[in-house]
């Protein structure tokens, strides 16, 4: 069914936003949902967390004039329940249905789609270079960006499409000229943002050894080489290529400060190495993404700060609230950054995730080869990210 074809509850069921429900997440209060879409998208994809309780009952299970009793029995009756669907309306319907029925409940207001809306700005305490520097979370997706600005300019790295306009109203808000929008690779989760700044005076940047993978649209955009710089400021970002993930990753090196790894290195895992020539072309994918680490990133300061363009929710957050740690910590816990290659190889092909949904057409249209309108592109890049070598953290191991 449509959203728009659920019938209007009898009763009035309030309805709470999304950042009030990621707030009582975050404040660790006791969160009992249930999720009414169906069993495949709940298992692909739902809201988690340690103080969360979620549990799956399909809408159509409450279409029944006569609700059977043991759909009923699947929903305490003891404490609030948040219903949430899709977009809204049948999260509507079925928190009404429970409603009449005694239950105390509310509904996700947007279901999934608003909780995709999230977005947040945390600033990275750490972080000693020029400036100031942002991390952006989205929690439904674990995408991360970053936003430098210092004397009036900005840049912002691995931005996203769907939050175009933010970048720039977070900009004017700072008082500061968004100059540079740079991506560490092609990206296989999300609809890249830089070609949309770009079309807004700000200049897109993508890595040089990304191209031949077929970027349609590279003579339009200014590529970053190994040891380009680019200033913002009074800090410098340095282009480090550090392939494996992808043959084009390419990592930024903030102002000696952090290295913001795209996918090659998160504060959690190591990236899988699967997404550009599948499972045939993953071993060779994975010894460059050793090399990589071992002789491009590892080789830094230990009190460089990783910063990686996804989280897990496997990962633990700095004391700071952002998803960053130094390359000390990071080689004390993980073992995988000290193992010889062979093992490192071996680690991370033999327990990788399922692959981001709907990554091929991501791919394709962050190449340039499609094109979709906000609207798809917004629904193309709904679930998990999986762009880790591993569901579990790495770290402590």
């Amino acid at each position: 069914m449509n959203a728009d074809d659920f019938p209007t509850p009898d009763v009035d069921v309030e309805s709470v936003d999304p950042e009030t429900l990621k707030d009582r997440i975050d404040a660790g209060e006791d969160v009992m949902l249930l999720d009414a879409r169906m069993q495949s998208d709940y298992e692909e994809w739902h809201i988690d967390g340690k103080n969360v309780t979620s549990i799956n009952v399909p809408y159509f299970e409450f279409l029944e004039d006569d609700i059977d009793e043991a759909v009923l029995a699947k929903v305490p009756d003891d404490r609030e329940v948040t219903v949430l669907c899709a977009k809204g309306g049948a999260s509507e319907f079925v928190a009404g249905t429970l409603a009449e029925h005694g239950y105390d409940v509310n509904h996700l207001e947007d279901g999934m789609n608003g909780w995709a809306s999230i977005y947040e700005a945390v600033e990275v305490e750490r972080y000693d270079g020029a400036g100031t520097l942002l991390q952006y979370q989205r929690p439904s997706s674990g995408c991360l960006g970053y936003l430098l600005y210092d004397d009036g300019e900005a840049a912002i790295i691995d931005p996203l499409r769907a939050f175009t306009d933010r970048y720039l109203d977070d900009a004017d808000d700072l008082g500061v000229g968004l100059k540079y929008a740079l991506d560490t690779h092609i990206h296989a989760d999300h609809i890249s943002g830089v070609r949309d700044l770009d079309d807004e005076d700000v200049e897109g940047i993508i890595p040089e050894a990304a191209v031949d993978r077929g970027v349609t649209y590279a003579d339009e955009l200014t590529t970053a080489a190994d040891g380009d710089t680019f200033q913002v400021g009074d800090a410098t970002i340095e282009a480090v290529y550090t392939p494996g993930h992808t043959t084009g990753m390419t990592s930024y090196l903030v102002d000696d400060s952090l290295l913001a790894t795209g996918d090659g290195l998160f504060v959690e895992s190591v990236a899988r190495p699967d997404l550009e020539e599948g499972d045939e072309g993953a071993p060779e994918a994975a010894s460059m993404l050793y090399e990589s680490l071992q002789e491009r990133v590892l080789t830094l300061p230990d009190d460089t700060l990783v910063g990686g363009a996804h989280f897990s929710d496997a990962a633990e957050p700095a004391d700071d609230g952002t998803y960053t740690a130094p390359i000390g910590e990071l080689v004390a816990e993980m073992d995988a950054l000290t193992m010889d290659e062979d093992e490192f190889v071996d680690l991370i092909l033999s327990d990788m995730p399922p692959r981001p949904a709907n990554y091929e057409d991501i791919i394709a249209t962050n190449l340039g080869q499609n094109a979709v309108g906000d609207e798809e592109a917004f629904t193309l890049e709904l679930g998990p990210n999986n762009c880790a070598a591993s569901q579990d953290s790495l770290a402590g191991d």
